[in-house]
């Protein structure tokens, strides 16, 4: 459609990658909305353009169930748009955060704008684990039936030793002293209010000071972990199952991060997919495409006959129906697309000249160019 635009995609908006945790996202849209806030751009459009868009991305990608659902449809899970109107400056009624969270980012954005806010805030010790990617090879029939495969992946688990605290014997860890159990610290840089992750807890508010000699402090271990992948018929290249939970343990007590499987499906020998229909293309001789036959068609489940009549033109298209892919999570499957293509022999026995001569003979072609009329009707088919 003349003059459409194409929205862009939430993660790139956000600068973040498919598989981000939640506090990245939330990092990232802190520090872009502080870039891009109208009131620190007076007068540029541009700049309240970027602010609009960040704030739309992140009222998607913050909740959970909204992001579940762009991850797998895109946009057009949402009609195209994922929040209308406002009260705040870019559409504010669509933002997905809850309020506290809503809070959260305004107090850090103000508060640094004008050197106060948000940065007393003390952090929550315990952190989400990281999420977990693993690419997943399957051969094209496998992906069409379905499969279950064991996969090993090695992940960040919470230390049975410690139950996760990083102090050996029972003991709790101390409040940080430089952070004073706040998990950050803020740096003036002149007019403006930086706050960072405590260099010396990293973020968590606490300092270990008797670790424990399995984790090393550490609250958690690196450990191979097995899980039983269960790929549904019907999937794609390119589709992505999430695990929840199955991803990295968190930190202090914090939820575990999730795995994501995403399948590589190798290309088929001669079968071709579209959505969830078959192209094949088989090739037959000039007395089959003259006289009609009855074909042998291989397909995925077996062998099909295909009837061809009489007089069928090379390229002329037969669709056999389920016998394609089945519909992902649904009832049916697709249709199997057969194209005949007349092949022309390139050696030919004296007999077969012969009898191909007294053919022609019988048979008379005008070989003259075909009407503009002819072609434009030609153009119409395949526009």
């Amino acid at each position: 459609m003349a003059g459409a635009t194409v929205k862009a995609d939430y993660y790139e908006v956000l600068q973040v990658t498919r598989t981000a945790t939640d506090q990245e996202i939330k990092t990232s849209y802190r520090k872009l909305a502080m870039q891009f806030h109208p009131d620190r751009n007076p007068g540029d459009k541009s700049a309240e353009e970027k602010f609009k868009e960040c704030s739309e991305a992140y009222g998607i990608l913050s909740d959970p169930q909204k992001r579940a659902a762009y991850d797998r449809y895109g946009h057009a899970g949402f009609g195209g748009a994922a929040s209308q109107g406002g009260g705040f400056p870019g559409g504010f009624s669509g933002f997905g955060g809850d309020p506290q969270d809503l809070g959260d980012i305004f107090g850090d954005i103000f508060g640094e704008m004008f050197g106060g806010g948000g940065g007393g805030r003390r952090q929550s010790r315990a952190q989400r684990g990281r999420d977990l990617k693993y690419d997943l090879t399957m051969e094209f029939e496998e992906s069409v039936f379905g499969k279950e495969q064991e996969i090993k992946i090695k992940r960040q688990e919470t230390c049975e030793g410690c139950s996760g605290t990083g102090s050996a014997n029972g003991k709790q860890p101390v409040t940080c002293s430089q952070c004073r159990g706040a998990g950050q610290v803020r740096y003036q840089q002149g007019f403006f209010s930086v706050a960072r992750p405590c260099p010396k807890c990293e973020g968590s508010g606490v300092n270990v000071t008797d670790p424990c000699q399995t984790c090393h402090g550490e609250s958690r271990v690196m450990r191979e972990h097995t899980i039983n992948v269960k790929v549904p018929a019907g999937v794609e290249d390119g589709t992505r199952i999430r695990y929840q939970g199955e991803g990295e343990a968190g930190k202090l007590g914090g939820p575990a991060g999730d795995l994501y499987v995403e399948l590589r499906v190798k290309a088929h020998k001669f079968f071709q997919r579209d959505g969830d229909d078959l192209h094949c293309v088989v090739p037959v001789s000039f007395p089959q495409a003259a006289l009609g036959d009855e074909l042998e068609i291989e397909t995925l489940e077996g062998v099909a006959v295909l009837k061809v009549p009489e007089g069928t033109q090379s390229g002329k298209s037969f669709r056999i129906k389920g016998k394609g892919v089945p519909h992902l999570n649904s009832h049916g499957k697709g249709d199997l697309i057969v194209e005949v293509r007349v092949q022309t022999p390139a050696k030919l026995t004296k007999k077969q000249k012969e009898l191909l001569k007294e053919l022609s003979e019988t048979m008379k072609t005008d070989n003259a160019p075909q009407s503009h009329g002819f072609m434009d009707r030609m153009k119409e088919m395949f526009s």
